[in-house]
């Protein structure tokens, strides 16, 4: 099979690079500064083993494929909120044989929060989802690092909504050549949702840094006790802690290149890069939802998302709100919810 990666970036370069080094053919799809520097001098992974240059084929879209292969496997890995443009110029593309990407080839799907899935499965037929746990880092145009180890991340995979088929078998044992652990699961919407509680610390790492004060921390103890409560209230099955911790083991440290500090995760790094987007509504915004359809007050990702939307906006530098003062703020929006919080709409 060949691995189209939708987005070369943290997640992508990494799965992609990993995938090229175990000996897998893959095209690198990216755009601006990043496409320039993939083309001209090849995606340079860094992972605790070293630096190594991976050129590979790189473009902006399908147009430059021509007709895409029957074997081919399209791997979204750009931020959701860039997903429905990229599902709709990949999807039309035309495949060898007659028919389009979105009849006849699989998508992946492999970002934070869990409404990739459905914005896919409106256009493809066949659609996987992905629980990502791998911590990269987009550094610069070209470069991309991957600090786990001994494995690069683990990727728990399944068919969107529910299932597995021999096609997911056949993507998770590439996948496992290649320096990750990828479980074939029938319920993968469960993994994500575990995944997307603790993403809900992402927009407090993207406005105030990465939490390592004891304020931080208690606010994201707060931040995910609104989003265990608005799961359990929409009857959204999600893997506990110790599952999670069970399955993930010792299987993946971080080990800094440098020895620097770890830096912000997606989120931070949207911030840090002045994209003028970044992922909070699919993340913080998906627990707002969840909140408001089933009655259930969420003053403080409400609040996260506003600010971290606002941040991306106004391209404000990440972490640059102090941790007290965000905590502040929250007090604030908890203190201003209606006795009785939130009415669930009619």
């Amino acid at each position: 099979m060949r691995y189209i990666i939708i987005g070369a970036g943290a997640v992508g370069g990494a799965v992609g690079g990993r995938l090229a080094e175990a000996g897998h053919e893959v095209v690198l799809v990216a755009r601006g500064a990043h496409l320039t520097a993939l083309r001209a001098d090849g995606l340079r992974l860094v992972t605790p083993e070293g630096p190594r240059v991976h050129r590979l084929p790189a473009v902006a879209g399908p147009a430059e494929l021509g007709e895409l292969r029957p074997d081919d496997v399209l791997v979204l890995t750009v931020k959701t909120q860039d997903g429905e443009a990229a599902l709709g110029d990949w999807g039309a593309a035309p495949v060898a044989g007659g028919g389009s990407a979105a009849e006849r080839l699989p998508v992946v799907c492999a970002q934070n929060g869990v409404e990739s899935g459905r914005l896919a499965l409106r256009r493809f037929r066949r659609v996987y989802g992905v629980c990502v746990w791998l911590p990269a880092t987009f550094v610069e145009p070209g470069t991309v690092a991957a600090a786990g180890t001994p494995l690069t991340g683990i990727l728990h995979l399944g068919r969107y909504p529910d299932g597995t088929d021999d096609t997911l078998r056949r993507i998770a044992a590439d996948l496992e050549t290649a320096h990750f652990e990828a479980p074939v699961v029938p319920d993968v919407a469960r993994w994500q949702y575990a995944k997307l509680l603790g993403n809900l610390a992402n927009a407090i790492e993207a406005v105030s840094g990465v939490l390592t004060s004891e304020a931080g921390r208690e606010l994201f103890t707060r931040v995910r006790a609104e989003g265990t409560a608005a799961l359990d209230a929409a009857g959204i099955a999600y893997a506990g802690e110790e599952e999670q911790a069970a399955a993930r083991g010792d299987k993946i440290t971080f080990k800094p290149f440098d020895g620097s500090p770890r830096r912000g995760g997606s989120s931070w790094q949207s911030l840090d890069r002045g994209t003028g987007t970044i992922e909070a509504d699919y993340l913080n915004g998906e627990i707002a939802l969840l909140g408001r359809l089933h009655g259930v007050p969420t003053p403080l990702n409400d609040l996260l998302q506003r600010l971290a939307n606002t941040f991306a906006r106004e391209r404000r530098p990440a972490g640059s709100m102090p941790v007290t003062e965000l905590v502040r703020r929250a007090d604030e929006a908890v203190a201003s919810v209606p006795e009785g919080g939130a009415a669930r709409p009619h």
